[in-house]
């Protein structure tokens, strides 16, 4: 008995749309995973401290983190040792695209970042690790302006550094004459208005500045004292969290604007408050760590200020801060609110003296 014709006919084009469909189903599949893997993108991250410091692990696990969340599309390779160039151009570096990410000491370039110079004044920070929480909040508001030619990924600080010498110093009287190092320019005004000279070296340039006594003295935080030979050229060592040096974490523009926009959210997810104080936590109980190392040592004096001795300090500084109010006016800015700001981010992250 034969089957009604209408059957065969109309059951062989159902079939033939059901292959075709599961076809086009199939084809998806397959093409979706190469739409959604992102072009690979290979960082340069420049920093300029030995390989050995503790800075370096911290920025390599960031980088690491950053590849996993990107699913491996977004990789790196770390420069330590000044390898892509000198600590002083590191922001330029990463303006122009020599490196990718790069360390930056803003202070390095006396003038050019003002509002940043606030955070190295004397007798701020308490410590390096919810300091670095509270440099970055506070930074963030600032830093489209500041640093505009670069995308700002985080800012942090070292743990209180202060003045390791040749010859103690435990008065801003005892300045007068002195050839010193500082960390910072605002360090730097502070060095002039107590009648010292300023001596301007890089971290890994200062050993030999104070073995040639060209320096007789450098403001530094402890740990590196150690690191960068420090304490073979000095012997005596203040034991008060006299200033912090800010630093930055910044990535060439065209490099940020080229990436996917997944891309792009992994990296944004990577440049944030908590980023910051991760980053600089290790760096923070390294330098922490240094002042028992050093007070361990034969022939170093370690020795803390009394309170007249500490507010003598104080007075002496304050000139500094009217200094710096000065130049954020100049670069259109109220340095009441900035500075107002900065020590309320200080007292919010529990970071103030």
């Amino acid at each position: 008995m034969h089957k009604h014709p209408s059957t065969h006919s109309s059951a062989r084009p159902v079939r033939a749309l059901g292959t075709l469909a599961a076809c086009a189903a199939a084809i998806a599949l397959l093409a979706t995973p190469a739409q959604a893997q992102d072009k690979p993108v290979a960082l340069k991250l420049s920093s300029w401290v030995p390989a050995q410091h503790a800075l370096n692990p911290s920025l390599q696990a960031w980088a690491d983190d950053i590849k996993k969340a990107s699913n491996g599309s977004v990789s790196s390779t770390l420069f330590p040792s000044e390898q892509l160039g000198k600590a002083f151009d590191h922001y330029d570096m990463a303006r122009d695209g020599i490196a990718d990410f790069s360390y930056v000491n803003p202070g390095y370039q006396p003038g050019r970042f003002p509002i940043m110079a606030g955070a190295s004044l004397p007798f701020l920070f308490s410590n390096g690790k919810s300091g670095s929480a509270a440099i970055d909040a506070w930074y963030r508001q600032y830093a489209a302006r500041e640093m505009k030619d670069v995308k700002f990924c985080f800012a942090f600080v070292h743990d209180p550094g202060s003045f390791h010498s040749r010859k103690k110093i435990s008065l801003p009287t005892d300045i007068k004459g002195m050839k010193v190092r500082p960390a910072t320019s605002t360090v730097g005004q502070m060095i002039t208005s107590l009648g010292g000279t300023n001596v301007q070296a890089s971290a890994p340039e200062s050993r030999d500045m104070l073995e040639r006594g060209v320096a007789d003295a450098i403001t530094f935080p402890w740990g590196s004292v150690g690191l960068f030979g420090i304490d073979k050229v000095t012997s005596f060592h203040m034991d008060s969290p006299l200033y912090v040096t800010p630093f930055v974490w910044v990535m060439n523009l065209e490099k940020y604007q080229a990436m996917s926009a997944p891309q792009k959210k992994v990296i944004d997810e990577h440049c944030t408050t908590e980023w910051a104080e991760k980053v600089a936590s290790p760096w923070a109980d390294f330098e922490y760590a240094g002042r028992a190392k050093i007070a361990a040592q034969a022939g170093h004096e370690v020795y803390k200020l009394t309170a007249e001795q500490t507010d003598a300090w104080k007075k002496a500084v304050a000139p500094g801060e009217v200094q710096w109010a000065d130049s954020v006016k100049k670069a259109g800015q109220d340095p009441k609110a900035v500075m107002d700001s900065l020590k309320a981010s200080l007292v919010k992250y529990k970071a103030a003296l």
